[in-house]
């Protein structure tokens, strides 16, 4: 027995430090961006280094969590890391924007894997009564290794170099690996099922086009051109042909009959709205604070702070509250401080105070800290075992396309607002693009060779562009709270204090 529970107790730190690195792996690179911009160039091109990631997570993701459900848990999270740290080890080679984004893709299948089974073994290991403090521990880690991962990202890329944030992972990966292959004894009979490789196929591709159309139209092809025609086209019609696959598979990859328990569809819906909000902060505060206040690269990480720490408060809140009232409940708190922290963000400007900033992100972090741990608790609450995977891959597609479609279609918003802040201010695009690239205004060093007047100029249209971005993503964080409104009031039952029937502890 005793051995038992050790071997429990190394899974679950094998668990936490899977999800420590792919956790960490979002801000570790965050912190560091301005400064690989700066080296590699291709400011154009920054967003496609997280959406190429979160475009392999969101294909990955729902087809791990199947194989889960048919192969076995372990073999999957095991193959998750190993893709994860070739992904990693590849992107400290990278020479070029173009080759990050190929090789952040690759790390994005693995970590397609470990997210969502590493919350689907807590549920398949542990009873009802350990599962809230167990999640809110899960979220507490991610919400630390967001701490972690500006810090050690700013110190890394200040005083080792940017190559070192992606080689960190090793390490972590390595140590996860042996833990999990030495001390998870899965027990569970997994039934075969059929792949539904045309769902995921049609549903990735469909994606795929939806951004290209998005990040190309207005910019390199005229919206009315027949490249962007084309992919809105290829869009609809592999959406259309995604739709009829599901609706006629077996084993569909995203299954619109779980969409039919109220609680998994608000809970999944709501992970879309909050996933594409946070992003915009995740990408577009370091940025600011490079670009408007003149910071280095430690100076942003460590302004990112107060956010992280927000999440971690939030998250360990939200998965010790589910023993207490319902889900909706929680998440109400966490919707309204989250709309209050987006707000916030989108006020600011030049002259905003570092205590302000650190106020907003902290309350914007607080707010979302809650749905990482009771999303993945509320999502998958009324499923049975063998559709636990399933379940908790979908919503964590969900979250993942709202990531992707995020950074994309709010990356084009402040692409846009910016360069016509910068022809305002220069008196015309001609004249505003004779400075150069503006990237420059992100390094110290380069900041510190552009004329006052020029460089004003410059970080105001920054800083004007970034608060716009906020303002629009507004509209999922609204959003989402009324789809956590819509929640039913189903809360988590512990059977040593609550009478089940025989319905309830099937769930």
């Amino acid at each position: 027995m005793h051995s038992k529970e050790s071997n429990l107790k190394l899974v679950v730190v094998g668990l936490l430090l899977g999800i420590l690195m792919s956790a960490m792996d979002n801000t570790i690179v965050a912190s560091a961006m301005g400064t690989i911009v700066s080296d590699l160039g291709g400011l154009d091109k920054i967003v496609w280094v997280t959406s190429a990631y979160m475009v392999m997570v969101m294909a990955g993701t729902p087809i791990f969590g199947k194989l889960s459900d048919m192969y076995g848990r372990k073999r999957f999270f095991m193959f998750g890391l190993i893709v994860f740290l070739i992904g990693s080890a590849l992107c400290g080679t990278a020479q070029s924007i173009t080759q990050l984004s190929i090789y952040r893709a690759i790390q994005g299948v693995g970590g397609g894997a470990l997210m969502p089974i590493a919350f689907t073994i807590v549920f398949d290991i542990f009873p009802a009564e350990k599962r809230g403090k167990l999640t809110g521990l899960f979220g507490a880690v991610f919400g630390i290794s967001s701490v972690l991962g500006p810090l050690l990202g700013a110190y890394i890329t200040e005083y080792v170099g940017w190559q070192w944030v992606f080689y960190i992972n090793l390490p972590l990966g390595i140590v996860a690996f042996i833990l999990i292959a030495m001390s998870y004894k899965e027990s569970i009979e997994h039934s075969k099922q059929r792949i539904d490789w045309g769902g995921a196929f049609t549903l990735v591709t469909s994606v795929i086009c939806l951004m290209f159309a998005l990040e190309l139209g207005g910019n390199k092809y005229a919206w009315d051109s027949s490249v962007i025609l084309g992919l809105f086209a290829g869009f609809a019609v592999l959406l259309l042909a995604f739709i009829f696959i599901e609706r006629t598979a077996s084993e569909p990859i995203i299954s619109f009959a779980m969409f039919r328990k109220r609680l998994f569809a608000t809970s999944s819906v709501a992970s879309l709205f909050y996933g594409s909000a946070f992003i915009v902060a995740t990408i577009y505060i370091p940025i600011f604070v490079q670009g408007v206040f003149g910071g280095s690269a430690t100076n942003s990480g460590l302004i990112l702070m107060p956010m992280m720490i927000g999440t971690v408060i939030g998250s360990q809140a939200g998965g010790l509250l589910t023993t207490k009232t319902s889900f909706r409940n929680i998440m109400l708190l966490s919707a309204v401080c989250f709309v209050a922290g987006v707000y916030s963000l989108s006020t600011l400007t030049p002259d905003t105070s570092r205590l302000f900033l650190n106020a907003f992100m902290a309350l914007t972090g607080f707010g979302v800290g809650f749905s990482f741990s009771v999303f993945s608790m509320s999502s998958i609450h009324n499923f049975e075992m063998r559709q636990r995977g399933a379940a908790t891959s979908t919503s964590t597609f969900m979250r993942s396309l709202g990531m992707t479609l995020g950074i994309t279609i709010f990356g084009i918003i402040q692409r846009n607002s910016f360069t016509s802040s910068l022809s305002d201010a220069f008196g015309g695009s001609e004249q505003a693009a004779s400075f150069g690239d503006p990237r420059a205004a992100l390094t110290p060093d380069a900041r510190a060779q552009i004329p006052a007047p020029v460089l004003e100029k410059i970080s105001s249209a920054l800083s004007t562009s970034i608060a716009h971005t906020f303002l629009w993503a507004l509209i999922p964080a609204v959003l989402a709270l009324i789809v956590v409104y819509l929640m039913p009031k189903d809360r988590l039952l512990i059977p040593s204090k609550a009478p089940q029937t025989a319905a309830q502890k099937s769930s």
